[in-house]
């Protein structure tokens, strides 16, 4: 539910500070994920095997944790420096990824595994029920 939240009081800023057209919000989520997972969300849901579905629907607890981290930072630098237009957005939305990529990269360091998952995680979930 959180980050249902997180992501929408980032698309109301992006609206807010010059995001116009969908290819706007398209645009500047991929340079989040980037920055956070190394791949845009389409190269992502390849790597899930995943098609039409919804890729959040899809992620573990680390990769929905360090993809809120990403957009929730993003909204802050936003907010703090008044960032306003295309450019001055897009950069914003690396740094905030580029904080939770960080982030990320410690833990896996740390842990010894990568966090980033091909792991669907509705499939595991039903195969958890039976």
């Amino acid at each position: 539910m959180r980050g249902i939240v997180i992501r929408e009081e980032l698309t109301d800023e992006w609206q807010k500070r010059g995001a116009e057209q969908d290819r706007d919000y398209e645009i500047l989520t991929a340079e989040i994920s980037k920055a956070t997972f190394g791949m845009t969300p389409s190269q992502y849901k390849k790597h899930k095997n995943l098609k039409r579905e919804n890729l959040r629907d899809h992620m573990n607890d680390f990769e929905l944790i360090f993809n809120m981290l990403g957009e929730r930072s993003t909204t802050e630098i936003h907010r703090n420096e008044d960032s306003k237009g295309l450019p001055k957005l897009k950069a914003d939305a690396e740094v905030g990824g580029d904080i939770a990529g960080s982030a990320r990269k410690k833990l896996e360091k740390r842990l010894k595994r990568s966090l980033v998952s091909k792991d669907n995680f509705l499939a595991k979930k039903k195969e958890l029920k039976k």
